[in-house]
């Protein structure tokens, strides 16, 4: 079974007529029901290279394929069908109830001009629950908590019933209960056979949910590997300039931990 996501020496500039790449020949492939965290600094290009996967920007060179098709070539409903994508968290505007915004997630499968179905319904209802806040469903999103927001987002692109899910920090303004919920979830989901490619800026996270992780640098990616290989002192001083110690919980073959050091 081929890979549903291939990345081929991809590069990405906002305009093509500048010298400067945000990211350069990035090639990855990932396979199905992988969970792939990608962390490194902020403005290395993390939510560029998602939105270029997701189809909401066009890469300056390169090619992105999932499920065997050059995403170039496909319209955006199709991908959309394929691929659910979870911005970093930003405050709503209109108080829409938290069910409505849910369920925009179907958009997709709904031709033109038609309404949600009951079936529709349903599969929102579902996605709340999933990720815990049925109890939310009737209230105005502009009048919930930024967590709670975040986990509407998140309902939102699974209601797509997509393939592959884009994470951009999901577990972003979540309290410590939360970001272990959308943590199990992500885990559950990999389980059934979605792929996910998550950015954060959490390497506990990472040794978490004991998938491969990227780390974005110097324009590109130039570790992947599994957490326990990738996630060092010294990879964490070189992305992040910061001391942290590096431990196993419970002896050999225990749990990985990141441990930041202040220093002075």
């Amino acid at each position: 079974m081929a890979d549903p996501l291939v990345i081929r020496d991809l590069s990405f500039r906002y305009n093509a007529k500048e010298e400067a790449d945000i990211f350069s020949h990035i090639s990855l492939s990932l396979r199905q029901g992988e969970i792939f965290c990608l962390i490194g600094p902020n403005g290395t290009g993390k939510s560029t290279l998602i939105r270029c996967i997701g189809g909401l920007l066009a890469p300056y060179a390169g090619q992105i394929v999932i499920e065997g098709s050059d995403i170039a070539s496909m319209d955006p409903a199709r991908i959309a069908k394929i691929i659910g994508y979870v911005p970093q968290s930003h405050l709503p505007t209109f108080p829409f109830p938290v069910r409505e915004v849910v369920v925009m997630g179907r958009s997709p499968h709904l031709g033109y001009f038609s309404s949600p179905s009951e079936e529709d319904m349903k599969v929102a209802e579902h996605a709340m629950a999933l990720v815990g806040i049925s109890h939310l469903a009737d209230r105005p999103c502009t009048d919930i908590s930024g967590g709670e927001w975040q986990l509407v987002l998140i309902a939102r692109a699974l209601t797509q019933n997509p393939r592959i899910l884009l994470l951009d920090e999901p577990t972003s303004h979540l309290d410590l209960g939360n970001q272990l919920k959308i943590l199990g979830t992500i885990r559950e989901l990999s389980r059934k056979g979605l792929t996910i490619l998550m950015a954060t800026h959490f390497p506990d996270h990472a040794f978490l949910l004991s998938g491969r992780v990227g780390v974005m640098l110097d324009k590109g990616i130039p570790l992947i590997g599994p957490a326990e290989d990738v996630i060092t002192e010294i990879t964490m001083k070189n992305a992040y300039n910061a001391e942290v110690r590096i431990m196993t919980m419970g002896g050999d073959g225990g749990r990985r931990i990141c441990i930041p050091l202040l220093s002075g």
